[in-house]
């Protein structure tokens, strides 16, 4: 499908250290959701949504998803000598969706902070492009991808993927200051503040880790970066960008449609490994019916 927007960033260079001791030797972003690793989620929903060049920030460490979406010719054909033609298929898949999305790998350099990955991947990038965190799996008709993309073609503004919240959960996401509601989901936007007190919340939304960012944005960033290099505290942000954006260009949200899964804690990530197995048609059922027994009470005689 043609877009408006070819790239996509991928920050993937995170320790994961809220899923510890379980990420200490597999890097987070490999961890299964369902039968694949939960940056291949990320992956197919940027191909299925048009994007044609994915760059991936990494740090050292995370080899196994470069394996992972590396062509495997002699794995293929021992599988498929063997008889295995299903498995050999699935193999062949994922080469062929790295391929589709011509995905790079760039080491990250720079301030902590999760802005940074993004302007590694931005220098010498003048136009639009999404980032996806690759720890969220989102179950939509429409991918959250395209609804960012349709949402940037109506306004031609940088624009945040956003999911209603309970306000009594606001402390947890950076919420937004709602200027305008557009319909349709689209909300005009003039700032985010980081996880505030649920009375001090300005909306009853959250942002949850999509964005359209336009040169703008990285230009903020750089600046970020060179008080940064004069001060050398704190770290660079993305949403901190966003905000220096926001006090003098517009900005947007787009409420998402669908079923979002945070796979970055242990209780989350569990929550996404189990909604994943009840909508499967071969492991639904029999989940279903574990579950069903364990609450089931205990009968004595």
């Amino acid at each position: 499908m043609a877009t408006t927007i070819r790239r996509a960033v991928i920050p993937a260079a995170g320790l994961g250290s809220r899923l510890l001791p379980l990420t200490k030797a597999i890097p987070k972003e490999m961890l299964p959701v369902g039968d694949r690793p939960v940056i291949e989620h990320t992956v197919r929903e940027l191909v299925a949504s048009g994007i044609t060049d994915i760059t991936i920030v990494v740090s050292g460490g995370k080899n196994l998803i470069q394996d992972h979406f590396r062509p495997n010719p002699g794995l293929v054909a021992q599988l498929r000598a063997d008889g295995k033609t299903d498995y050999a298929d699935a193999v062949e898949e994922v080469a062929e969706l790295a391929r589709r999305g011509h995905i790079t790998y760039l080491d990250q350099h720079g301030p902590y902070g999760n802005g940074t990955p993004v302007l590694n991947a931005a220098r010498n990038v003048d136009e639009p492009m999404l980032v996806l965190w690759p720890d969220d799996v989102f179950v939509a008709e429409v991918p959250r991808a395209q609804q960012l993309i349709r949402a940037f073609e109506a306004t031609h503004c940088p624009v945040l993927a956003l999911m209603p919240v309970d306000r009594s959960d606001s402390r947890r996401y950076g919420v937004p200051v709602v200027k305008e509601d557009l319909d349709d989901g689209l909300l005009r936007i003039t700032g985010l503040v980081e996880k505030p007190e649920p009375e001090a919340a300005p909306s009853t939304y959250a942002a949850i880790g999509g964005y359209v960012i336009t040169p703008g944005i990285v230009d903020e960033l750089r600046e970020q970066t060179r008080r940064w290099s004069e001060h050398r505290t704190g770290e660079i942000y993305l949403t901190d960008a966003i905000n220096a954006y926001a006090s003098r260009h517009a900005v947007y949200g787009q409420v998402i449609q669908g079923r979002w899964y945070d796979t970055g804690n242990p209780a989350d990530y569990l929550i996404a490994q189990v909604a994943h197995a009840l909508a499967h048609p071969d492991y639904g059922p029999a989940l279903r019916r574990l579950v069903h027994e364990v609450d089931q009470p205990t009968t004595s005689t």
